[in-house]
């Protein structure tokens, strides 16, 4: 008597891509005339910037300047976070200048920041979560949201792991500023920065 022998076909699972397989579909054109990012190895699509958020960007840009001369304030430019994200921070301040991170022989990028800024209404609540979470993880002490929305800044610090949170790791401390009211950035304590002078 012969028993069939029934086959275990594994579920079929998403295939997360690395950096570089990132960056040869961009090479490939696959990406021309789209904003994406990578994070944790999914393509994502950005979302169009109207323009109180380009309005918002640029203010904060020139805030940012103003309180970092010395550091290279980039905008809507990559971090790379291991082999599987790149995000694109609407601003992120890093030690050093532009020079400091040019290389030829592959796509480099920063790998940490001083201070992380996301301008956000459509994306409010991802900004919130996974991106948080994803900051977290790499380790960016300073994390900011300003929230269109509501007119306000959100500050997020003190990165923790925690086990029960997407990507296990969180922000312990977190705090909402209203317009009247200024902060310090952690990498600039004697620069404050008002959260009228951000909004458009």
């Amino acid at each position: 008597m012969t028993l069939a022998v029934e086959k275990i076909v594994e579920s079929p699972t998403p295939h997360r891509f690395t950096r570089e397989e990132y960056y040869r579909l961009g090479e490939f054109g696959m990406f021309d005339g789209q904003r994406v990012e990578l994070i944790e190895g999914e393509i994502v699509d950005m979302a169009p910037q109207m323009s109180p958020h380009a309005i918002a960007t640029a203010l904060t840009l020139q805030e940012l300047q103003k309180a970092f001369p010395d550091d290279f304030v980039r905008m809507q430019l990559p971090l790379s976070f291991g082999k599987h994200s790149e995000p694109e921070p609407d601003l992120a301040v890093v030690p050093g200048k532009p020079r400091d991170y040019i290389r030829t022989d592959h796509p480099h990028h920063p790998q940490t920041a001083l201070l992380v800024i996301e301008v956000s209404e459509s994306t409010l609540r991802y900004d919130r979560t996974r991106k948080a979470n994803l900051y977290a993880r790499a380790g960016i002490k300073d994390y900011w949201v300003l929230n269109l929305v509501k007119k306000c800044l959100e500050v997020m610090r003190e990165p923790v792991e925690d086990k029960g949170a997407e990507l296990g790791w969180r922000y312990a401390s977190y705090k909402t500023l209203r317009t009247g009211e200024s902060i310090s950035p952690l990498a600039k304590p004697q620069a404050a920065i008002a959260v009228t002078d951000l909004l458009p």
